[in-house]
């Protein structure tokens, strides 16, 4: 008869902790921040298809960082308790807190009880009738609730990304300020992120009932003062009108021969562990 080892509890909360935060830092980083007219959510995020912010009700945004599959899991759950509290009661008794509460009992018993922990930090945001009634609600993969006061991030590097966007964070910013901070809290200086590259959404309480807007391309770029379809850094700018550059003839003749340059989605395939 096999005898199976013994672990100490302590020691498999810490394993589980471990390999949760390993394989969340693994995704791209997400931060969210008050700005004057309500809440900016934006995401590093090449994909066009799969989205880490989304709206859950109302006034209510959810966003993910980590496994795509499984904080997409949870949006789902999140957007079918929003509707059935909201159909049994009314729409006025949906909320953040309840809605984070529901996530972190969630998070908590798959923490606790299952073998493998669920690899996502997520946010439930909600904007009230003026900035005081804001909320953020960060939840992590043990199912830990953290009230957060004027911003936050998930996932990719927190702490730096955190101390970055502490400096460049001030109250009643405008929009157009708000995204720009938190873009430069995501580069980190060192690097150029296109409008391409990002997801960016707003809890406007000027948008009426249904808060949530998503930006576009264009609206982002016009904001950060860039051209939607600006080149990625200086570098790619010059390699692409260098000497290096490949001349028309031999373009066409590339062309006339069938062949096919694949596009850069399929070049790049996709980000299964943070699907965005």
């Amino acid at each position: 008869m096999s005898m199976s080892f013994y672990v100490p509890a302590e020691q498999q909360m810490k394993d589980k902790a471990d390999f949760a935060r390993k394989n969340i830092a693994r995704g791209k980083a997400l931060a969210a921040m008050l700005y004057a007219d309500g809440i900016l959510i934006c995401a590093e995020n090449t994909s066009s298809t799969l989205r880490k912010v989304s709206e859950i009700y109302d006034r209510i945004a959810f966003a993910g960082a980590g496994k795509y599959n499984e904080y997409d899991r949870l949006r789902i759950a999140g957007v079918r308790h929003a509707d059935l509290k909201g159909y049994a009661y009314s729409r006025e008794d949906v909320d953040a807190q309840g809605l984070a509460n529901a996530y972190a009992q969630m998070l908590g018993d798959v923490f606790t009880h299952e073998v493998k922990p669920m690899e996502v930090e997520i946010l439930v945001a909600e904007v009230g009738e003026s900035s005081s009634a804001n909320r953020l609600f960060h939840i992590l993969y043990d199912g830990t609730v953290v009230d957060e006061s004027g911003w936050t991030v998930l996932g990719g590097e927190g702490d730096a990304i955190g101390e970055r966007l502490r400096q460049g964070y001030q109250p009643d910013l405008s929009l157009a300020d708000a995204l720009k901070a938190a873009v430069a809290a995501l580069s980190g200086g060192d690097r150029q992120i296109v409008p391409a590259e990002l997801e960016v959404a707003v809890l406007s309480r000027d948008n009426g009932r249904r808060a949530f807007r998503r930006l576009t391309d264009g609206e982002i770029g016009e904001l950060l003062g860039v051209a939607a379809d600006a080149p990625a850094d200086a570098d790619a700018t010059a390699a692409d009108s260098g000497p290096d550059t490949p001349p028309p003839d031999a373009a066409d003749a590339a062309d006339d021969a069938g062949e096919v340059t694949p596009t850069e989605g399929e070049a790049e395939g996709g980000d299964t562990t943070d699907g965005a």
